[in-house]
C-alpha cells in the first residue's frame, strides 16, 4: 500500500514522525510531500526527505495522511492540497487526519454524516458526529484527536492498510504491550 503524507512548515512533529516511523516499520510505502524539499515543524525540527507535491501523481496512492499542527492554516487555503483531498475522499480511498487536520476535511464538507474526532476545541458544526476519543474510524476515514493519540492513530492506519497480523507483528518488534 502506498501512502502519501502532506506536510508544510509548522506541522506537528509528533503527529507526523511517530506515524511515519511506525508505518515504515510495518512495511508500508510512505512518501512525504510538500511545496518545498525542506520543511520545518512547529518545534523547529527539519524534515528533508521530502518530494515536491507538484511533481507527484497523487492518484497513484492508496491512502492520504495529514498530520496536524499550525500548518493547518496553510492547508485550509492551499488549493493543490484541496485537490488531493478531494481525489482521495471522492474515490473512497483511505484518508487519515489528526488533530487540526480533520477540520480541513470538515471545511471541505467531507465530515457530513461521518463520525470523526479532532483537536477538541477545534470541533465545529461540520455536519457529522464528533466523538471524544483518541481515534475514530469511519469506513475509509481515520481521524485522531491530538499528538497524544499519534501512536494509536498509526496503529489504526496499519490495521486498515496492512491488516491485524502485520500490526501485531510490528507491535511485537517494538515491545508494545497492552
Amino acid at each position: 500500500m502506498k501512502i502519501l503524507a502532506i506536510i508544510y512548515d509548522g506541522f506537528e512533529e509528533v503527529e507526523a514522525v511517530a506515524p511515519f516511523a511506525l508505518l515504515r516499520r510495518a512495511g508500508l510505502d510512505l512518501t512525504i510531500a510538500s511545496n518545498r524539499d525542506d520543511v520545518i515543524g512547529a518545534h523547529y525540527i527539519h524534515i528533508t526527505d521530502i518530494n515536491l507535491l507538484s511533481e507527484i501523481n497523487y492518484k497513484d496512492f492508496d491512502a492520504l495522511l495529514l498530520p496536524g499542527g499550525p500548518h493547518y492554516k496553510f492547508l485550509e487555503t492551499d488549493e493543490p492540497t484541496h485537490n488531493v483531498i478531494r481525489h482521495f475522499m471522492d474515490n473512497n480511498k483511505v484518508v487519515c487526519a489528526i488533530c487540526a487536520a480533520p477540520t480541513i476535511l470538515g471545511k471541505l464538507g467531507y465530515l457530513k454524516n461521518r463520525s470523526y474526532t479532532c483537536f477538541t476545541c477545534m470541533d465545529d458544526d461540520f455536519g457529522g458526529t464528533y466523538i471524544d476519543s483518541y481515534v475514530v474510524v469511519d469506513k475509509n476515514l481515520i481521524t485522531a484527536r491530538s499528538a497524544a493519540a499519534s501512536i494509536d492513530f498509526a496503529y489504526e492506519i496499519i490495521r486498515k492498510l496492512a491488516g491485524e497480523e502485520t500490526l501485531l507483528s510490528m507491535q511485537k518488534r517494538i515491545y508494545y504491550e497492552k
